[in-house]
């Protein structure tokens, strides 16, 4: 918008006007633009794009009086927050709360045991394993770990495992490291 609608105006009568801003509460930019990415990606999914995928043919028009579900249809309520989550692009926050809330359900309880989660971020879920023994046999079963994850989430969802072997208080690196001869204390 621009700078002039930001500020009051004087009507030829001496009368003060004001503008659209005034009159309405605007979201952030960056959150509408979220909204509509999430809207225009949960979109393309229920199409069948994807990413990379050329161009399909010529629209159909739509014909009125079939008996295709359509999208007046009344929906169930985990189609309606499935459609929500897409749409406020909330995907990789829903699926890294059911990864730490399942974690022993998808990985069985033995590692469960002697792993931790770390994070999930664009498809890649990071581990940590309590030893370099379990971190080195997990690292031969992320094969089978992916192939279950994607049984269990959906295919795609997680695409790759990292896993961690364990780590002690680390201040050599990292963004609020010092340089120089660093902390004078003993751990252990």
């Amino acid at each position: 918008m621009s700078s002039d609608l930001a500020r009051d105006r004087r009507g030829a009568d001496g009368t003060t006007t004001h503008t659209l801003r005034d009159l309405v509460d605007l979201l952030p930019e960056r959150q509408v633009a979220a909204a509509a990415l999430g809207r225009a990606k949960e979109s393309a999914r229920r199409r069948g794009l994807r990413p990379g995928d050329a161009p399909r043919g010529a629209r159909r028009e739509v014909q009125l009086g079939d008996a295709r579900p359509g999208g007046r249809d009344p929906r169930t309520v985990g189609e309606a927050l499935d459609s929500l989550v897409g749409q406020l692009a909330w995907s990789p926050g829903v699926t890294a709360g059911t990864i730490q809330a399942r974690w022993t359900e998808l990985f069985g309880a033995e590692v469960a045991s002697h792993t931790s989660y770390v994070s999930f971020d664009a498809g890649v879920l990071t581990m940590r394993a309590d030893s370099t023994a379990w971190a080195t046999n997990l690292r031969w079963t992320v094969p089978t770990m992916l192939r279950t994850l994607g049984d269990e989430l959906g295919e795609g969802v997680v695409v790759q495992i990292e896993v961690q072997g364990p780590g002690g208080p680390g201040f050599g690196r990292g963004p609020r490291s010092v340089k120089g001869r660093g902390v004078r204390d003993t751990y252990g």
